[in-house]
């Protein structure tokens, strides 16, 4: 069976987890909403800044996003910051929670988009950096830069 190409939206992304976290791997999962949120969300109003998702139960739950609230939502409102289930396979709920309790990792939300008509978040498996880490990596990315200006300058 063929799968149909859907469009993919980015609604908000963590700009820092990449810089203070070594990403392992990445999992997308879908998320469980009411109607206030996913309005909120089509106007863009979300921040997963110090979101992460824990393991509790033989679930996961995304705990910390903000979403911010519906203008038209009324007393229907939703809160802002409540935990929100995420939707996965049971064995991909095992393994993630497996690695969640070794020393070290956490699930970190990277990216909330719309794909087609459903909310999407990609989970990353991650390891804190230390300082000296974001060093070599700054100092990697420059001599990165360093070495691709001198190919460009011999090529002239």
């Amino acid at each position: 069976m063929e799968r149909k190409d859907r469009s993919r939206r980015t609604i908000a992304t963590n700009r820092r987890a990449r810089r203070d976290y070594e990403i392992v791997s990445t999992t997308e999962a879908g998320l469980v909403l009411v109607g206030t949120e996913v309005k909120s969300l089509r106007d863009g109003k979300a921040d997963l800044k110090d979101a992460y998702a824990v393991p509790r139960d033989g679930e996961l739950f995304l705990v910390g996003m903000h979403i911010g609230p519906y203008d038209r939502g009324g007393h229907f409102n939703h809160e802002p910051r409540r935990e929100r289930k995420l939707l996965l396979h049971r064995r991909e709920i095992r393994r993630l929670s497996t690695r969640v309790r070794e020393r070290g990792f956490t699930l970190i939300p990277l990216d909330l988009y719309f794909s087609g008509a459903r909310v999407k978040v990609l989970l990353g498996l991650a390891r804190g950096r230390r300082q000296y880490d974001n060093r070599e990596a700054i100092r990697e990315r420059e001599d990165r830069r360093e070495a691709r200006a001198d190919a460009d300058r011999r090529k002239r």
